[in-house]
């Protein structure tokens, strides 16, 4: 089979498994928090990012991986993991949404033009990515799931605001 093919299963495949657990077990947890304790729980796990810096590591990836794709997605990440950092620093404060709104949107940007420039842009052999493959098939669908989580928390009024006005 292509191996593109293969790639493209693998994904379809990720988000479908994480999506059951997203929809058994997270979401149900998530949605009786507080609105900032539930952000917290996300911003916690995107404080990870940081794992996208083996993009940048020679024997973690193919050497034929394209630079191209490379740097922005390492670099990109960082760039989520330093913001999900800072908005759980400031998450309590007066403008820590605003943070959470910038991180989010850095961060869902980052992994969905990693995917189409990689794909499209710079055409991504899935064998380049060596050990990075599974970063890209199995934990980047659950980045961009929590994304998700977290841009319905962000458009969804505390219940405390909604009952005021």
């Amino acid at each position: 089979m292509d191996t593109l093919a293969l790639f493209g299963i693998s994904v379809a495949f990720s988000f479908a498994a994480w999506g059951v657990v997203t929809a058994r077990y997270l979401w149900p947890k998530l949605r009786i928090l507080p609105q900032r304790d539930a952000l917290r729980s996300l911003l916690t796990l995107h404080a990870f990012r940081f794992v996208g810096l083996a993009f940048l590591v020679p024997g973690v990836v193919g050497p034929d991986l394209p630079a191209a794709f490379a740097r922005p997605a390492a670099y990109g990440d960082l760039g989520a993991a330093i913001l999900g950092l800072l908005a759980l620093a400031v998450l309590a404060t007066s403008w820590g949404l605003a943070v959470v709104w910038l991180f989010n949107l850095w961060g869902a940007v980052d992994l969905l033009y990693g995917f189409s420039h990689g794909l499209f842009g710079v055409g991504l052999s899935p064998g380049s990515l060596g050990a990075g493959f599974f970063l890209i098939t199995v934990i980047v669908p659950l980045l961009l799931i929590t994304h998700g989580l977290t841009f319905r928390l962000l458009l969804e009024r505390p219940l405390s605001q909604t009952r005021r006005g």
